[in-house]
């Protein structure tokens, strides 16, 4: 789908489900997890085909550590294709959904 053209519902065959951040307060992510999260919606993005995002769900996590309050918020993008990119079938972004 190019960014020019007006992008239809109708259009999309394909969505990928791309996670930022984590609520779980046991297995928290390095910030090297974090930038390989960021870098796959990038990529979901920019490269052909590009993906555009219909819709995105936000989860926050608030926990009472002693005295400390931990809040994480983990948000996942909905990025939808007109068709499943060849990129995602390869590598460590393979995804059988």
């Amino acid at each position: 789908m190019d960014r020019n053209e007006k992008n239809a519902l109708t259009d999309i065959r394909y969505v990928k489900l791309v996670p930022i951040g984590s609520v779980n307060p046991n297995n928290p992510l390095s910030d090297e997890t974090k930038e390989e999260q960021a870098a796959l919606l990038n990529r979901c993005l920019n490269d052909y085909p590009k993906g555009v995002i219909i819709g995105k769900d936000i989860s926050i996590g608030r926990y009472q550590l002693g005295e400390h309050e931990l809040t994480m918020e983990k948000i996942t993008y909905h990025v939808g294709f007109a068709r499943k990119p060849a990129w995602l079938q390869k590598g460590k972004d393979y995804d059988d959904s």
